[in-house]
């Protein structure tokens, strides 16, 4: 075949003339009144094949590996003496609302100052300022000790000792308060104004 192969090209195939008398039609080719028409053909993409002696080098390696670690685990089966199942306790997370629910926080109503309304200055109260070193308040019913001790220590500026209260009989709260040994009574009151 000394004659040169010259063809048309047209698109994705090759016209070539029917005197070569180079094909005979197959699934590629295909005739024309002008000559056969070949289809052109992709080159292949060549695979980069990884040698078999690396890849089973890796293998052995692996396997190797895994010999010399050895099984040490001992799968022990856990004994159920009870019929109850109890659910683990799994992880639940923070909700993450998309806009709060609520404008503004609401005002804490119960602060120190509403907390303790008014100290007391009876007789009985006056007997305890001088005898037990203790101061006696008026103070709000839903307000707890720790409350009102904290308060105590804010509003004067004094450590407490321990808070006792009771609720009397119109539905007030009164509260003992006692300070510590290092603050006198009488001077707090005096401070105050109670005396």
């Amino acid at each position: 075949m000394s004659r040169e192969l010259r063809g048309r090209a047209n698109g994705d195939s090759v016209l070539l003339p029917r005197d070569l008398g180079v094909i005979s039609p197959c699934a590629e080719a295909w005739e024309t009144p002008f000559g056969f028409c070949l289809a052109k053909m992709a080159p292949k993409a060549k695979k980069e094949a990884v040698p078999p002696k690396t890849e089973a080098k890796a293998k052995a390696l692996k396997a190797k590996k895994a010999v010399l670690k050895g099984v040490h685990s001992h799968k022990k089966k856990k004994i159920r003496t009870s019929p109850t199942f109890r659910r683990p306790k799994t992880l639940r997370l923070r909700r993450q609302p998309k806009y709060p629910r609520k404008s503004a926080p609401r005002r804490n109503k119960l602060d120190h100052y509403a907390i303790i309304k008014f100290p007391l200055t009876t007789e009985s109260a006056m007997k305890k300022i001088e005898d037990n070193n203790t101061l006696v308040f008026i103070v709000d019913v839903k307000a707890n000790k720790h409350q009102i001790k904290q308060a105590v220590k804010k509003l004067y500026d004094i450590d407490v000792a321990k808070v006792n209260t009771l609720i009397r009989p119109d539905g007030e709260k009164k509260a003992y308060v006692r300070l510590a040994p290092d603050y006198d009574a009488l001077d707090v009151a005096n401070k105050i104004g109670i005396i």
